[in-house]
Formats: structure tokens, C-alpha cells, sequence
């Protein structure tokens, strides 16, 4: 179909989920399509193709082709009115993009597929090493994120009342925290955000539950 908006993905994958949360946000139909990355399938030529760094997401849309989570959000932003992916005053849309760039740049980088592998390759107990250096590298993360939030800005979402890039990035760590059993009893507005965006529908439908193949 000409012009059909394509999502290349993994359910699990963070920066996957984000862009899911940002197409039901503006309300952007997609097919999805599964690049199964323990399967290798985002090292086949195939998606290398589609994205020579071998990462997902990949989405095609209007006619292009768009790679990095972040840039993808952006655009959708910028091409989709009313998205409130980005806030109308500079100080604002600072903010929000500084709150991303710390899960994004900082906590999910270290915690990626690649990186884990390699450490657990190393290590005597790989599964135990696994763990421990999730629940290090997210749970201090989320830890210093919690404490950005200590800000006249934050609202019922990170950046006042309705969700933003923040939230979009926000949601997949707290995820990713649950899943390796990360302490949250030290972040409250972490956790509370988290549920209200749970109650909205274009989170819940993103999420990786609802996405696996």
C-alpha cells in the first residue's frame, strides 16, 4: 500500500514502545512489523537495510523513512498538530527534551541488548550479573529522575497536566524497572505518573503485553 505507515519493532524493545505511545497518541493507524532481536533478526541484511545500525524502531511514514526513537517522536510533533509532544515556550520544551535525554541518552543506553550481552558474557553467574547491573543502572537512574521532578513544572505528568516526550519516555523504563524488580518505594511521582498514564489509552494499548506477537 502506497504511503502505509509500518512500524519495524520488537514488544519488548524501549525505544519501540515509545514510538507506539506516540503514534496512538496522534492517533497515527500503523502496521506493525516484528524484527525479533533474539532471534538476530536486526542483524539480518534485510532490516540492515532498512536501518544500517541495525536498531529498531524503523517506521516508514509519509513516503519516508525514520530511524531513533526520539527523532521519530520529534517529527510526529512537528507534523502532527496538537501532538503536546513538545511544550509552545522555549524553557519548556527544554525541560521536557532534558527529562527525555536522561532515560534516553543516559539510563536506556547502558541497559540496551548489546551491552547487557556483554557483560553477562563475562561474568561466572551471567543471570545474576544480568540483574544486578539492571537494577543498578535503572534503579539510580530512575532515582535522579525522580529528584528532576522536584520541579514547579511537573504535573499530573512530568511537564503539566497531559502527557509529553517526558511521559513517552518515562513509561517504557518504569516498565523495563518492574520487570527487573527495581526499588520504586523512593519514587512516588515516578510511580504515580506511571499509573495515570496507564489510564490513558494510548499508553495502554502500546504496552508490550499487548504488542508481543
Amino acid at each position: 500500500m502506497a504511503n502505509e505507515t509500518v512500524l519495524y519493532d520488537y514488544w519488548r524493545s524501549s525505544a519501540s514502545y515509545r514510538v507506539r505511545i506516540a503514534l496512538n497518541l496522534v492517533g497515527e493507524s500503523y502496521r506493525s512489523a516484528p524484527v525479533d532481536l533474539l532471534a538476530q533478526a536486526h542483524r539480518a541484511p534485510e532490516h540492515l537495510a532498512r536501518n544500517a545500525q541495525g536498531l529498531v524502531p524503523v517506521l516508514d511514514i509519509d513516503g519516508e523513512r525514520l530511524t531513533q526513537s526520539l527523532a521519530i517522536v520529534e517529527y510526529l510533533a512537528e507534523t502532527r498538530k496538537g501532538s503536546g509532544f513538545l511544550p509552545e515556550d522555549v524553557i519548556g520544551r527544554q525541560r521536557v527534551r532534558a527529562l527525555s535525554y536522561a532515560i534516553a541518552m543516559e539510563i536506556h543506553p547502558v541497559c540496551n541488548l548489546g551491552i547487557v550481552a556483554h557483560v553477562v558474557a563475562g561474568a561466572e553467574d551471567g543471570e545474576a550479573a544480568r540483574r544486578a547491573w539492571m537494577r543498578k543502572f535503572i534503579g539510580e537512574g530512575l532515582a535522579a529522575f525522580e529528584r528532576l521532578l522536584d520541579h514547579p513544572s511537573t504535573g499530573s505528568f512530568c511537564h503539566g497536566e497531559s502527557p509529553s516526550m517526558a511521559d513517552i519516555c518515562l513509561v517504557p523504563q518504569v516498565y523495563n524497572a518492574r520487570r527487573w524488580e527495581v526499588d520504586l518505594s523512593l519514587c512516588p511521582r515516578i510511580v504515580a505518573i506511571d499509573t495515570r498514564c496507564a489510564e490513558v489509552d494510548a499508553f495502554a494499548r502500546a504496552h508490550p503485553d499487548r504488542s508481543k506477537p
